[in-house]
Formats: C-alpha cells, structure tokens, sequence
C-alpha cells in the first residue's frame, strides 16, 4: 500500500518534515501509518457543531483502535437560522465553496491519505461532500445528528415554530408571553434543526449517497449511538485506504439517483436542488434539474416530517431511520452500489431490523399505501421561470396546488418582509422577491423569514410567494423558489409589474406570468440591469463567478 503521506516522512530529504511532525507529537512508529485528517467543522456558534468536538474525539479513537494517526483540522461554519433575515445569509451559500476549498488546501498540502469529515449544518455538509468529490482520496463522513424537539404549550416545536411565533404575534394570534416561551423552550439541544429541514435532509442525503454508515442520518446529537457510529467510521476510513476505496467508486451516477429518490420519499429540503447538483459535479457527474421532477413522478411520498407533516427527526430515528426507508422503496433503488462500510446497499439493507415495528409502520408508508403518490419537490417552468423553478409540493395545502392572483413586487427581502408584517398582503396575493438570487443576491438568501410570517398570520393557504432566491428546508406553503434566470441575469422575473396576474399550476408544473409575449420583451427593451451596491470582500469575487440556480450555483 503506497501511502500519500510518504511524500512527508519517507526518505533523508524528509528529515524536516518529519522533526515537524515530532514537534506535535507523533512518534517513529507513527510515520509508518497511514496519516488521517478528521476535517471538522466544530464552533461555538451553530447548535448543530456544539458538540463535534466530541464526535470528532471518538472519530480519532477509532481510527487510532484501527492503526491509523488521526490529525483534527477545523473549517468554517455559518448557522442558517442566526444569518436568517438579515445581511448576513448573503454569506451562507457562499461558504459551501469556502469549506470546500479549504479543505482541498489542508489535504493537498499536507499529504493525507485519507479524511473523515464531520460536518452537521445547512451548507457545510454539501461542502464537505463536495471536497470528497473534487480530493477523491478515501473518505466517510460523519454528519453530528438532529437535536431533540422542544415542547412548548403541549405540544413539539422546533425553530419554525418560532419563526411563524413571530408572525402569529404581530397578527394577534398569540401573546408575548407565548412567544417568549417559544423563544425558550423550542431549541431543545445540540444538534441541527429537529426537523426535515436542510441540515436533516442532506445528512439523509450523506447516508443515501453511501457516505456515512446506515443509521447516522438520523442518530441524535446527544444520542450515545452517535459516538459509537463515530468510532466506527474511524475504523472504517482505515479500511477504506489500506483498499484504495475513494469516493468516485461510492458516489456514481446510480448512487445520485438513489438520493434523489430518497428525497423525494422523504419530502426533503428544496436546498437538496442546489446542493446535489454541485456534489455530483465534483465527481464528474451529471444532475440535470430535471431529474428531480422525472423521479418526483415516479417516487411516492413515504414520510411526512416537519414542515410538511408534524413529525419530528426524533419519530424518523424510531422508526428505524434512512435505511428502513430505502427497504421500503425497494426496487426502486440501485442495490448493487458500494458504501463507506464496504458491503453493497443490499448487504447493508439485508441486516437491518426494525426495533419498533408498529412506529416504523406509522412514520414510514409503503410504495403501496404513501403519503402522497409524487415526491416532495416539483419542477415548475413557464414564461416565468424559462429553466426552472423548486417547490416542495408536499408542504402546500391542496386549495393552493393550482392558483392565480395578482403579483406584489418587492425588489428585496426586506421590503416584502415590511409588507408583510404592515398587513398590506391579501389573500389572493402572489408575492414576487427578485434580484436575490446567486448573482444578483449576491448569495442567494433564504426566504423563511417572509414564509414564516405568512403562516404565522394565517395566509399561507391563500398567498404564494415567488423568488430567485431560495428558501429554508423549514418553509412550507406554495413558496417558489430558485427561479431562473434570475432577475440579475435579465430573467422574466425582473419584468414582473405590480398587479399582473401570476399563474400557478403545480399538477401541471407550470409557472406563467399572463402578460403576452411582445408586453414582456418591450418591457425586457427597457430594462436596465441594477447596479451592485457590493463594492468589496469575498462577495465580489463571488458575484463575479457563481453559476446559474438551476445548476447548482457552482463556481466557475
């Protein structure tokens, strides 16, 4: 076995490196073995990270019980919830690339021959999956779990609750004292949002890709399972180097389809849109947006978790988890595809049991007998959005599926919130954010404080939104988001007037804006693009270069 670390500890001219290497500690003994670096992304910041430092302690146990020399380095994280509303998630899609790089950078320079990645948040995840991607050395990855639900007034909440907590006090609906309670009591733990939201979806996302080992997705932060899934993967990544088993051999274009198909039984993130299209490009792959709405039609809706339904993380991990879900779907994915644990899916799914038989029968339908018969996100295009559009089509009420109404135009975030919360949106209404999305953002900026206000003040079964950019794995209700071209790039959407009447057909897949042709483009003859009011730091550099939405917003 011809190690990558060799190119630091082998050979006379090696001597340097190595007397660095002893001055943090490693021994003669340990040049002979395999370097490993557990890439974590661990802060005090993000409740989702808080604890990964202990994950990634247990990480390095195993792979020390497996003979291999652990070295932690740390990235990045933001926290999508803390940026949400405000300047700063301009950053979060941004920083998919900056954790991708500079784990690409650790890696390189310092010659590992393997990594284990422990990432738990929104975007850190897709960057951590990306990096696997783009290095392809051997890899796992070790996402650090959901946290528990809160329980407020009898009943579960997470973060969402909160945020509609927020338009549901402005409405009168609740006093400030429930929403203080809210505020206390609906964040319950470590670990990512309780709900299907982004974080959960893409750690499902890891798992069904072959990336983490089964049950991980769904293993809660301060769950002790958590720390023994953590040792093994230690284990398993020396496995993985001592057979030259690297990502590219479990990331394949079969395997991207079976988490596509995942997705869509569980209902997952519109986030997933984005992100799966960027980690399939690092390895070489192809994920057109298409794809999801072709597997969209032909995969039924197996679990039904917040936002969508009222079931938490916590009920998915009862019920057995991602991998009694992909038993469930059964010939619908590629069985024959390698995992990190080295044995094919079948092989993984052969061993499983289902320790709660009747929850599992609850949380997690059958092809036969589903939630609903498509899957969770849909595809929309029209005169509106030409390339595409995301909606997660299991969280909108059914009076909502098809719709028309008269647009509201905001040109920002903020100034729809402001209408929102003056009470100046009507039922009927079809609120229009443009100029948000990756270039014109810049950065793409989630949408749940809006969303969340909607439902809060009861409209979310008679007001749609639309938007270039994108939205929280939280957000339910007819909220369209990733519309392309973006209005930046001179898409219809930056031609949308104030009044005009916006169609929605989601059976159909179609989004239209009723103006004729010829309307459109004088209007389109008139345009001027709108001038950046970002002059300088990272966001320029990344206006300058990031992709269309509906290809995954990578850079170029």
């Amino acid at each position: 076995m011809k190690l990558r670390s060799n190119d630091v500890t082998k050979g006379m001219e090696r001597a340097p490196h190595r007397s660095l290497l002893k001055a943090v500690g490693v021994t003669d003994y340990e040049m002979d073995l395999p370097f490993i670096a557990v890439v974590n992304s661990w802060n005090e910041i993000i409740p989702g990270h808080i604890h990964l430092d202990k994950v990634a302690e247990a990480v390095k146990a195993g792979i020390r019980l497996a003979g291999g020399v652990p070295f932690e380095f740390s990235t990045i994280g933001i926290c999508d919830g803390i940026a949400m509303g405000h300047e700063g998630m301009k950053y979060s899609l941004p920083s998919r690339e900056l954790i991708e790089d500079s784990i690409e950078v650790m890696v390189q320079a310092h010659r590992f021959d393997g990594m284990v990645l422990v990432p738990c948040c929104d975007k850190i995840v897709p960057g951590h999956l990306m990096a696997a991607g783009r290095l392809d050395i051997p890899a796992a990855v070790v996402t650090g779990g959901p946290m528990l639900p809160g329980f407020v007034h009898d009943e579960n909440k997470d973060l969402i609750s909160v945020f509609e907590g927020v338009g549901e006090r402005q409405n009168d609906r609740i006093s400030d004292k429930e929403l203080k309670d809210l505020e206390d009591y609906s964040c319950h733990s470590a670990g990512s949002c309780s709900g299907l939201f982004t974080a959960n979806t893409m750690a499902c996302m890891t798992e069904a890709l072959g990336m983490s080992l089964p049950g991980c997705a769904s293993t809660h932060a301060v769950d002790a399972k958590k720390i023994r899934l953590a040792k093994e993967t230690g284990m398993k990544i020396m496995q993985l180097v001592e057979n030259g088993i690297t990502p590219s051999q479990i990331v394949t274009q079969s395997s991207i389809d079976n988490a596509v198909c995942v997705d869509m039984a569980i209902g997952g993130s519109t986030n997933s849109a984005l992100h799966l299209p960027a980690i399939a490009r690092e390895f070489g792959l192809d994920l057109p947006l298409d794809r999801f709405d072709e597997m969209s039609r032909t995969t039924p809706h197996l679990v039904n978790l917040r936002p969508g339904g009222n079931q938490f993380l916590i009920d998915l991990d009862k019920a057995g988890g991602i991998p009694v879900v992909m038993q469930r779907l059964g010939d619908l994915l590629d069985q024959d595809v390698l995992t990190i644990s080295g044995n094919t899916l079948q092989e993984n799914l052969s061993g499983i049991t289902v320790v709660n038989p009747k929850m599992s029968a609850s949380i997690i339908k059958t092809l036969t007998d589903p939630v609903h018969p498509e899957g969770g996100i849909a595809i929309l295009k029209g005169n509106l959005a030409p390339e595409g559009s995301v909606i997660k089509q299991t969280a909108v009420h059914p009076d909502m599926m098809v719709h028309s109404g008269p647009a509201r135009v905001f040109d920002s975030e903020e100034e729809a919130m402001h209408a929102i919360m003056d009470r100046t949106i009507k039922p009927g209404d079809v609120i229009i954010i443009r100029f948000e999305g990756p270039m014109g953002g810049p950065g793409m900026r989630e949408m749940l404080s809006p969303t969340a206000a909607i439902a809060g003040m009861g409209l979310i079964e008679s007001v749609a939104l639309i938007t270039d950019g994108r939205f929280s794995g939280g957000t339910r209700g007819p909220c369209i988001g990733h519309v392309t071209p973006e209005a930046a790039h001179g898409g219809p959407i930056a031609f949308i007037k104030e009044g005009d009447i916006i169609e929605i057909d989601i059976p159909n897949r179609s989004l239209n804006v009723k103006v004729p042709p010829e309307v459109l483009k004088e209007r389109k003859d008139q345009w001027d693009r709108p001038v950046s009011n970002i002059k300088k730091g990272y966001l320029v550099r990344y206006q300058r270069s990031v992709g269309t939405a509906s290809k995954g917003s990578v850079l170029s």
